[in-house]
């Protein structure tokens, strides 16, 4: 059994390819949620097709939001369902810990997975299958990652390079997602579509279990987590989660806005825009393959100049300026649709432009915040302070719901305009509280 492969243990292979299937399925399955609830479920339902808990689901969301035409409604529990997605991983984290251990807990994850994408094939069971899905995905999520930092003693120079290597997995199964289960889904059915999402996690799991051997156990987990010290949380390091828990607040706006992507903007994509390509039309989910592909292409040059010495930039102001492109991306389709009649479809190339630039604002947020609480929050409190930050996204994934529910009775002009005063609300904020935020990290955010 070989010891090494392309420089790193075996089982790296075995997590990538893993995760890699894993979220093929997420993204194959996100990818036609909205349109599906729109285009056959709720209408299905109003026109009296009994789903299981769907009435009582309707019923609570009215209460709080009042009367929900079809699009809002399945924005709504779409925002509901990528929102908890977030949140359960806390308490797959702590089940792991406390009871069933990473590796078990990532089995018993990836079996609820794979029952859910399962049971997405007969509507009746579709809110099952969406509780399925979320309780699996907390209890995957979190589990996954730690054992990639298992594989490595503490001090190993790889062990980054391990993560990106990881992260690859991540773009490559969001990218071939949409063109695999939104073609199946858009031409040929469905249930085809969410099938295939089925199918893909049910590879992982097989990838998962059949290389357990090249996986260190749990208690090769602990080993090579450093000793946290016993010392109390100094008043130095209060002010520093302070910091941390005032930019995740503002970030809870910016994930709203982001995360339009599979929801309002996907149904633009289907509605608004033009993607036949020399005589062919191309399924609009493939619109969502594009931005895992921009993070292949800008990952390098980004990296550059995120860390370029010579215009050394806080952490702070990086992501005050991923809001700023966040922005900025949705005055394209401002201009876009301003050009067009109402009844006009635009070229896919506008939206192909929009994805770049708020990928671009990705990159300037997303895992510059994630390495802002890895060297900012003490050592005893790191998983919490964690917690803290991936709760920002539970609430912007909700809230993304929620301004989600807008898009049918706003000028798609104005709804994208209340997108883009909404992230640059966010980076302003941000800016502002720069000097605040700023003397909190010294010595920290370098």
């Amino acid at each position: 059994m070989p010891k090494q492969l392309f420089g790193h243990p075996p089982g790296l292979y075995v997590l990538f390819l893993t995760e890699m299937w894993e979220r093929f399925s997420y993204y194959g399955m996100r990818t036609l949620l909205v349109l599906y609830m729109i285009q056959y479920l709720i209408p299905a339902v109003n026109d009296g097709a009994d789903i299981f808990g769907f009435a009582s689901l309707r019923a609570g969301l009215e209460w709080l939001y009042g009367g929900l035409d079809i699009q809002p409604l399945a924005s709504q529990i779409y925002g509901l369902y990528t929102g908890l997605v977030y949140l359960t991983p806390l308490l797959g984290g702590y089940l792991a810990d406390r009871w069933l251990g990473p590796r078990n807990t990532v089995a018993l994850g990836a079996v609820l997975m794979t029952a859910g994408h399962f049971l997405m094939a007969r509507e009746a069971w579709f809110l099952p299958a969406l509780a399925l899905l979320i309780a699996g995905n907390g209890c995957f999520k979190p589990n996954i990652s730690t054992q990639v930092g298992s594989l490595y003693p503490p001090g190993d120079p790889r062990r980054d390079g391990a993560f990106t290597i990881f992260y690859l997995g991540i773009n490559i199964g969001g990218f071939f997602a949409p063109l695999v289960c939104g073609t199946l889904g858009q031409r040929y059915g469905w249930h085809f579509g969410f099938a295939a999402a089925g199918v893909g996690m049910t590879i992982g799991l097989s990838i998962y279990l059949a290389g357990q051997r090249f996986l260190g156990g749990d208690a090769a987990l602990r080993e090579t987590r450093a000793p946290i010290p016993e010392t109390p949380i100094s008043g130095e390091e209060w002010r520093a989660i302070l910091s941390l828990a005032v930019l995740a607040t503002i970030n809870v706006v910016f994930w709203a806005v982001y995360e339009q992507q599979g929801n309002t903007l996907q149904l633009f994509a289907e509605q608004r825009a033009d993607w036949r390509v020399l005589g062919w039309d191309m399924p609009s989910t493939w619109f969502q393959s594009l931005n895992p592909a921009f993070i292949f292409l800008l990952t390098p040059l980004m990296g550059g100049m995120l860390c370029k010495p010579s215009k050394p930039r806080s952490s702070v102001v990086k992501m005050a300026w991923g809001c700023a492109w966040l922005a900025a991306s949705f005055l394209v389709l401002i201009v876009a649709v301003s050009l067009h009649g109402p009844d006009q479809k635009i070229s896919g190339l506008w939206l192909a432009l929009c994805t770049l630039i708020y990928t671009v604002g990705e990159l300037y947020l997303s895992p510059v915040g994630l390495s802002l609480v890895s060297k900012v929050a003490p050592a005893k409190a790191v998983g919490s302070v964690m917690g803290l930050w991936f709760l920002s996204v539970f609430f912007g994934n909700y809230l993304a719901g929620y301004i989600g529910s807008f898009y049918s009775t706003m000028s798609h002009a104005g709804f994208f305009l209340l997108l883009a005063g909404l992230a640059c609300g966010a980076g302003l904020a941000i800016f502002g509280l720069r000097t605040f935020l700023e003397s909190r990290l010294a010595g920290k955010d370098c």
